[in-house]
């Protein structure tokens, strides 16, 4: 809500300038005909905020995830929506820290400077859910190839990316001691495999964000196309995983800080039975809280985004940190709605697409009573529920 120079005001200053030229009139638009936000996701590849984890060696910026989340919160901050595009920043990870040096050569530097984007995680199935260890896509050796068959649901962004990161299992699950064991990451180039193996079914929703079912019938890719070593694929993802939630957090706290910052203006501009609605306690008083509870987040994300950085273990600072985020978000979107009265619900006010934008988060991309479950028996030491 403040504006208080930190250690990352350049980049906030940065970020907020090039929003600037997307005004809300752009987003609007865009969410109106179901569009995808191509101008702006291209002036962010431009000015480098897409290539912020590559390192300089590569063609990118060398920033942390730290960094990263403070683009994606000044974004979401800004009035627009990084679910367009922050794809790029959490994938990363999985190619950074366990790729080979020949891959990251291969596409690292083409990632950076716009020419590939690997915007696209390929992990949820129609069956299994957040249930990671029982996906049913197989990848199986032939040669000098993998051969990939299954399905996978809510894979975001395939129609607007180059690339892929996928998760299959190499091993089957009887034929392994621990569940986790025997899957796989691998990088699909999505220009070679649709409509070659791989199909892409869109799904409509009510956020406008590009989403999509996805069938792989007998699709080949190269072998030299696995991450890492065959098998570890789910020890891997993990780092991925972590950094998304993480961002995640930031941008519901940059949803938080946009409807606070929005209510707040109108409730004292607003004048009802003789005086701004703002002074009322019953208006005051939820607006504070929402902004008391994202400050709060805030906190638990930079905590999250600081042991990541420093390779600590980060799985329960980066779970807590989105389910406060999303929760505070939440809350202070529906003060927002609220205290716009009518107005709340029309286009032109922008509450209501950034109200369906930040209800995501409640559900994605891991659900609220997930985290509670992993809180309760990996911290607290309760039995296992599921």
């Amino acid at each position: 809500m403040t504006d208080t120079p930190d250690q990352y005001q350049d980049i906030r200053d940065a970020v907020r300038d090039l929003c600037s030229q997307f005004p809300d009139e752009y987003f609007r638009k865009i969410d109106e005909t179901r569009g995808y936000p191509e101008a702006f996701v291209d002036a962010l590849t431009r000015a480098g905020w897409l290539a912020a984890l590559i390192p300089q060696e590569y063609g990118g910026s060398g920033l942390g995830l730290t960094e990263a989340s403070v683009i994606m919160e000044e974004i979401n901050r800004s009035g627009g929506n990084s679910g367009a595009c922050h794809g790029q920043m959490y994938n990363m990870g999985t190619l950074l820290r366990h790729g080979s040096e020949e891959q990251k050569r291969k596409y690292l530097p083409k990632i950076a400077s716009g020419e590939l984007r690997l915007q696209s995680m390929g992990v949820t199935e129609p069956t299994t859910g957040t249930d990671t260890t029982k996906i049913k896509t197989t990848a199986v050796r032939k040669g000098d190839r993998y051969v990939i068959n299954g399905q996978k649901v809510w894979i975001s962004r395939v129609q607007h990316s180059d690339l892929m990161i996928l998760l299959a299992r190499t091993t089957p699950l009887s034929d392994v001691t621990k569940k986790s064991e025997g899957m796989s990451i691998f990088i699909v180039d999505l220009r070679e495999a649709i409509g070659q193996g791989l199909t892409v079914q869109p799904i409509l929703n009510m956020v406008n964000h590009e989403t999509n079912e996805l069938f792989f019938d007998n699709l080949e890719i190269p072998a030299e196309n696995l991450i890492g070593e065959e098998g570890k694929g789910f020890k891997y993802i993990l780092d991925g995983l972590n950094a998304e939630r993480t961002l995640i957090a930031a941008e519901c706290i940059g949803d938080g800080y946009w409807f606070v910052d929005r209510v707040t203006k109108y409730v004292k501009d607003r004048q009802v039975f003789g005086r701004p609605i703002g002074q009322n306690q019953g208006v005051q008083f939820p607006i504070a809280r929402s902004f008391i509870n994202v400050e709060a987040a805030n906190l638990m994300r930079f905590e999250a985004a600081r042991r990541f950085d420093a390779h600590q273990p980060c799985g329960a600072q980066a779970n807590m940190a989105k389910l406060l985020a999303a929760d505070a978000s939440w809350e202070a979107a529906n003060a927002c709605l609220q205290f716009h009265g009518g107005f709340g619900f029309a286009c032109e006010y922008d509450v209501e697409r950034k109200f369906r934008e930040t209800r995501l988060y409640q559900v994605a991309p891991i659900s609220t009573n997930l985290i509670l479950s992993y809180v309760a028996e990996h911290i607290l030491g309760l039995p296992r529920s599921f």
